[in-house]
């Protein structure tokens, strides 16, 4: 078992659902995250694809198997203010400007609150015109990515990201799809995306790995080797869309 990264070792978990009965969200799940990769999670709803995000970020346990975050229980990465996490809700408080909200993490790690590293994230994420302006006054867009500068600003090991963009229109979604990825260039931060998106799935990952449902499982593993880079025109490329069909396919049967 790696030390670096996020492992699965045959990971199952079972929930109970009423008296002297249980449901199989997850077995014998066995995949690794290397250290600084980025992840996508896909497959129908159903295949468990949140309840792995939700065990990553400690939020529950396995039933059996083991679960590391860097040779580490995710507990323990939680406690420590490790984990960054971001989701389809943005959760930004709407009292507070993009700045205070991109502070709250150091506050409530209860640190010294780094000026230069939210000013330094506000940048990253291209809100500087934004950083005294509360979440209404923001489009969709922007505030998502003040939600996942507000998930880095602790510099964590690992950053979970949960159907970060589903709520958005196709055009926004699209240009948060190139943020996040220059974002990511940058930071190199370990990440796991779930999205039900194959596209996006495909243009933002490294690897994604396609889970089957009832119960869920890893029935496939794509690795992605692109000769044309994001900003180039990746996603119009033919060998993108090969891909993209392919594993759409393989979704719908």
């Amino acid at each position: 078992m790696s030390a670096n990264g996020i492992t699965l070792d045959r990971v199952e978990k079972t929930f109970a659902i009423k008296r002297r009965a249980s449901f199989t969200a997850l077995q014998d799940v066995s995949l690794e995250v290397g250290a600084g990769e980025f992840v996508a999670l896909l497959g129908p709803s159903g295949c468990g694809k949140s309840t792995i995000l939700r065990m990553i970020a400690g939020l529950e346990l396995p039933t059996a198997g083991t679960l590391q975050v860097n040779g580490r229980k995710p507990a323990d990465l939680v406690s420590d203010h490790r984990l960054g996490v971001a989701f389809q809700d943005h959760a930004l408080l709407p009292w507070l400007t993009v700045a205070q909200n991109i502070a709250l993490p150091f506050q409530l790690a209860k640190r010294p609150v780094d000026r230069s590293r939210i000013s330094e994230l506000i940048e990253l994420v291209g809100l500087a015109a934004f950083r005294d302006a509360h979440p209404r006054q923001l489009s969709g867009g922007m505030r998502q990515r003040a939600s996942i500068a507000r998930a880095l600003a602790l510099r964590p090991e690992v950053l979970l990201l949960d159907e970060p963009f589903g709520a958005l229109d196709a055009v926004t979604r699209r240009r948060m799809n190139l943020e996040l990825a220059r974002i990511w260039e940058e930071e190199r931060t370990t990440t796991v995306l779930v999205t039900h998106d194959v596209e996006e799935a495909v243009f933002l990952a490294q690897r994604v790995i396609v889970l089957a449902a009832n119960p869920g499982r890893v029935r496939h593993e794509e690795a992605l080797t692109f000769s044309v880079d994001r900003a180039d025109g990746l996603d119009r490329s033919d060998e993108f869309h090969h891909v993209v069909d392919r594993l759409t396919r393989m979704l719908d049967a």
